[in-house]
């Protein structure tokens, strides 16, 4: 490695560019695990930017001409070498990059082509400054963006997932409690797109994409959960369940991750000469303390059993049934239990017998007998607990006789963690006491009795074609979406994780038809909950329409062409007639939800949505602060997203219930008198490239409240990440 290193050394004078690439593929052949998932990471990824404007020095792909199929032309990179004024409008000459050119010959091929006709495209290892523009509100939950709000606003981007996903470790790194996806299942059909093209079915690179194109999406997640607690859920086929799982792990190696078996197809999707699917899995990974809550359905049979038969034993046996059940496994867990002959009653207990002593050599106080945790077969095994346990327990109540058994032998019980814990929340309570001194104890009639759902899902309200489809159907009549997830099944994974966090904050990624979002709102609706979804779409038209609108001459840009992609047609519509309880004519939403919560879809949802377009903004214009309100909404967003939203700064400074933004420092006494005023303000955006200013105006802050540097900690978290994802 060292001697590759100083051909690097050498080669750098000459063709740096060329270097730079040869160290990337370098370090990445180095970084490569000898054990675990190995794959091609085919860096970098690139994004089409449609809308963006195109300047000197931008990479850009040339668009086919209308009505045209794009070829190989249309997928070369090319960056802009000049952009000049003529009769045709303005002209951009091009250089090419990479060796899409090499095999024909035309390496030195030099274009100069109507800028119109260029689309702006981002690698991922490009620095990105993004901004963000509205395009849209619903506000049913309380107040608005002019007045003080009730609920906060769940966010709809439409943005590439990658960009999104680094835009939002400005605003929520280490934030999220909860990240639900339903990445592309790499099916071989036209379902998803690497580098510009459908991946298909014989692609011999079709899974190392997959993997590449996930891995780096989840290092970018992975930052933005609470590493405290939080939780990432995965749905996959089986096509990718394997590597998924591989991945999960090499990224979330600290994480205690399960994967479940679903059923979302109970007729099953026929496969040639291979057993039918039913189902799809599902990975959850549980970081810090995360685990899911106790519920009284177990997912699996308790839709076909009574919650009676569904509940297990309250007293247990004191002798040890499991796993090292000898006397030699745990010594001092032998010992005597005192019982009176005559009542059951237990008296206490005595010390353990040393390892080599009989328990023939023991007499028990006159008037007792001693019961031994003699196993089935005559030999010596132990209790659960130990002596000083047993006492606490009894004194408690917690621990009782159950008479003799076949042989003879005094048959001891008592209270396991898990039956104390249900004691105390409710689930079981005290009836009255026996006349020997225990607790006689039972299930609360009114309380079902909670446990751990199983690994296998089995329920009819996670049929996607009647909960996914149908409830899409409903929402946005005549409009299709292919495999939306059901609802409820949704609903069901993330609740045990947020059922007790009414304040959670939701990331979908892959938001498709939006199901995420309207799963949360529904969440929200069962408990008077304040948790937030942000969902992240492309606006990607479907293989299909693309064929449709390219014979009308539309083509990625045109207002006609995006407006059938996924955000505009599906993910939008569908969350705001979620919301309002209409479709997109005014109608009434026919129909009603079902299971947990049942009520008329057309009630709709007391909740605040904004939906935004992710913008590419160029870093000066940024940092010279004149594109504030391409950048407010970020700030607001890291604020909490609620109330009002700061979008201008005509007197220099203001402030809202959340958050404050300071752009005139010789303003900076009416912004702390006014921070001072609000209590629940608890971040502080300061514009300034003076540390000596900025600190000082940080010294004078209320108590508790954030300071955030602008534009500073803006541009740079981009470039460090940048930086990051080079290689």
């Amino acid at each position: 490695m060292a001697r590759i290193h100083e051909l690097l050394a050498q080669l750098r004078a000459s063709a740096p560019a060329l270097a730079a690439d040869i160290e990337r593929e370098v370090n990445a052949l180095a970084d490569r695990r000898v054990f675990g998932l190995n794959f091609e990471r085919h860096a970098p990824e690139a994004v089409e930017l449609p809308g963006r404007r195109v300047r000197v020095g931008d990479k850009v792909r040339v668009l086919a001409p209308r009505g045209q199929a794009p070829t190989y032309m249309n997928r070369a990179l090319f960056r802009v070498a000049s952009i000049e004024r003529s009769d045709l409008g303005r002209l951009a000459s091009l250089v090419p990059l990479g060796p899409e050119f090499e095999a024909t010959g035309e390496a030195d091929i030099a274009l100069t082509v109507v800028v119109d006709d260029l689309v702006v495209v981002a690698e991922f290892r490009d620095p990105i400054y993004p901004g963000l523009v509205s395009t849209g509100t619903v506000e049913r939950g309380g107040g608005s963006h002019g007045q003080p709000g009730d609920k906060p606003y769940h966010a709809v981007i439409n943005a590439e997932n990658f960009h999104a996903l680094q835009a939002l470790l400005f605003t929520h790194r280490g934030k999220v409690d909860a990240i639900y996806i339903d990445p592309p299942y790499n099916s071989g059909a036209k379902d998803w797109k690497y580098n510009n093209d459908y991946v298909e079915a014989d692609d011999l690179y079709r899974h190392s994409k997959w993997l590449a194109m996930m891995e780096r999406r989840l290092l970018l997640a992975k930052e933005l959960l609470n590493s405290e607690e939080s939780v990432l859920i995965a749905a996959i086929d089986e096509k990718e369940y394997l590597r998924l799982g591989l991945l999960l792990q090499q990224v979330f190696p600290e994480a205690n991750i399960q994967m479940i078996s679903s059923v979302i197809s109970p007729s099953g999707a026929a496969r040639n000469r291979e057993f039918t699917r039913v189902n799809e899995f599902i990975f959850f990974v549980m970081l810090g303390t995360a685990a899911p809550v106790k519920t009284p359905d177990d997912m699996l049979l308790t839709e076909n059993r009574t919650i009676k038969q569904n509940r297990s034993p309250i007293w247990n046996q004191l002798r040890r049934l499991g796993a090292g059940p000898a006397r030699t496994d745990s010594p001092s867990k032998f010992y005597p239990v005192l019982v009176d002959p005559s009542s059951g009653a237990i008296l206490g207990s005595d010390a353990p017998l040393p390892l080599g002593s009989s328990r023939d050599t023991y007499a028990a106080p006159l008037g007792t007998e001693a019961a031994w945790p003699t196993q089935t077969d005559g030999s010596d095994g132990r209790w659960e607990l130990n002596r000083g346990s047993f006492e606490t327990r009894l004194k408690a109540g917690q621990v009782r006789t159950a008479g003799r058994g076949k042989q003879g032998h005094w048959s001891i019980q008592y209270l396991r963690n898990a039956q104390i814990e249900r004691l105390a929340s409710g689930e079981l309570e005290t009836v009255g006491k026996a006349p020997q001194g225990w607790l006689e104890i039972d299930y609360a009639p009114d309380r079902p009795r909670e446990l751990y759902a199983k690994t296998v899902w089995n329920k009819s309200s996670h049929d996607s074609r009647t909960y996914g489809s149908w409830v899409l159907r409903e929402l946005l009549p005549k409009r299709s979406f292919p495999f939306p997830k059901s609802l409820y099944a949704v609903e069901d994974a993330l609740r045990f994780f947020i059922r007790d966090k009414r304040s959670a904050i939701v990331l979908d990624f892959f938001a498709g038809s939006g199901t995420t979002a309207h799963a949360v709102m529904r969440l929200n609706k069962q408990d008077d909950g304040r948790r937030v979804s942000i969902s992240v779409t492309n606006n990607e038209v479907g293989a299909v329409e693309q064929l449709n609108l390219r014979k009308q001459h539309f083509r990625p840009g045109d207002a006609d062409w995006e407006s059938w992609g996924i955000c505009e047609y599906i993910t939008k519509p569908r969350i705001r007639a979620a919301i309002e309880g209409k479709t997109a004519d005014g109608t009434l939403i026919k129909g009603e939800y079902k299971f947990t919560d049942v009520f008329p879809m057309a009630d709709g949802f007391d909740e605040n949505v904004e939906f935004f377009t992710l913008t590419h903004e160029a870093p000066l214009r940024v940092q010279s602060n004149r594109e504030f309100s391409r950048i407010a909404a970020f700030l607001w967003l890291r604020a909490g997203s609620r109330g009002r939203r700061i979008d201008s700064l005509a007197d220099g400074w203001d402030v809202t219930d959340n958050y404050g933004v300071l752009e005139d420092l010789d303003r900076t006494d009416d912004f702390l008198v006014a921070m001072a005023a609000a209590p629940t303000a608890h971040i502080a955006y300061i514009v300034t490239d003076e540390d000596r200013l900025f600190e000082a105006v940080t010294r004078d802050l209320p108590t508790g409240v954030e300071p955030v540097r602008l534009y500073q900690s803006y541009l740079s978290n981009f470039e460090i990440d940048a930086m990051r994802n080079a290689r």
